[in-house]
């Protein structure tokens, strides 16, 4: 298909992981009102963003996939027709545990998972604490509507993860994500990292000629410490916001993509034609020294 309307869903969340789910679910029901073909939810939607504190209680929160919500939301996507790209927490075995997110294609069917490859650990973002590094690689998915590629937050910031999910073929790629500003920090501060952000993502999209989707969270949480910035945006091929949501406001939004405009941009930036893949062995070392 050479067109595809893709939704995504911004949302604050609670403590109530079932709470959580059932919005999640009902804002799917509204993507799909408005023609969304693929909808994309933010990271860790079924509960409060937990990695802000390293406790070993918020294990409990993960689970195996497929299962409970991804079972949930099958039936969703199979009665409604859709895509739904939903980022969860994984219980892979006793101690092992991802940040994975799961494909569901409109038939309902599980396409399969992408874990999260760079797994940050700052102030109130210990994610090391929690989840193992992904280990299967980077994942592209064939559901009806279009190729997508799947990254998860951190790996926003590798121009790699980026590069190597186009070169596998994806026509869009979608970026479920949390992140947001202390609330003790400056509007100064907050602009620039925001801007940082999402200049970022839009990198991407122009350097592999494809579509971007990212998508936040949004809302108070940590007792009000850290304010989730929203933002949620999607961008065309040469790095154009097609559209940006509120940094205040719980959204549901439905674009259509045109994902045959890829042709043209890298025809007219062949940038895929030009890459000198002979030369690019150095980037597998950590640092270039004499080391």
């Amino acid at each position: 298909m050479s067109k595809v309307k893709v939704g995504f869903v911004q949302m604050s969340c609670s403590g109530d992981k079932a709470g959580n789910l059932a919005k999640a679910s009902q804002q799917i029901r509204e993507a799909a009102a408005k023609g969304a073909q693929i909808v994309c939810l933010q990271e860790l939607f079924t509960s409060l963003y937990f990695c802000d504190v390293e406790d070993y209680d918020n294990f409990s929160l993960a689970e195996p996939i497929p299962g409970p919500s991804t079972d949930s939301l099958q039936k969703v996507a199979a009665e409604l027709g859709v895509v739904i790209i939903a980022s969860l927490f994984e219980k892979r075995a006793q101690g092992l545990y991802h940040n994975t997110t799961a494909v569901l294609d409109a038939d309902g069917a599980y396409l399969g998972k992408y874990r999260k490859m760079h797994i940050p650990d700052d102030p109130a973002y210990y994610e090391k604490f929690y989840f193992t590094p992904g280990d299967l690689g980077y994942k592209v998915f064939k559901t009806k509507f279009a190729t997508i590629g799947v990254l998860i937050c951190w790996d926003q910031w590798y121009p790699e993860a980026a590069r190597i999910t186009a070169l596998m073929g994806a026509e869009i790629l979608f970026y479920p994500t949390a992140i947001g500003w202390a609330t003790s920090q400056d509007e100064a501060t907050n602009v620039e990292q925001y801007n940082a952000w999402q200049t970022m993502q839009r990198s991407h999209a122009v350097a592999n000629g494809i579509h971007v989707v990212s998508v936040n969270r949004v809302g108070f949480e940590q007792e009000g410490r850290m304010k989730f910035w929203g933002g949620s945006f999607i961008s065309n091929p040469f790095g154009t916001i097609m559209y940006q949501a509120s940094h205040e406001n719980e959204e549901v939004y439905v674009q259509e993509l045109d994902i045959a405009l890829t042709d043209r941009y890298r025809t007219h930036w062949p940038f895929m034609r030009d890459r000198r893949i002979d030369s690019y062995a150095p980037i597998t070392k950590r640092y270039i020294d004499e080391a």
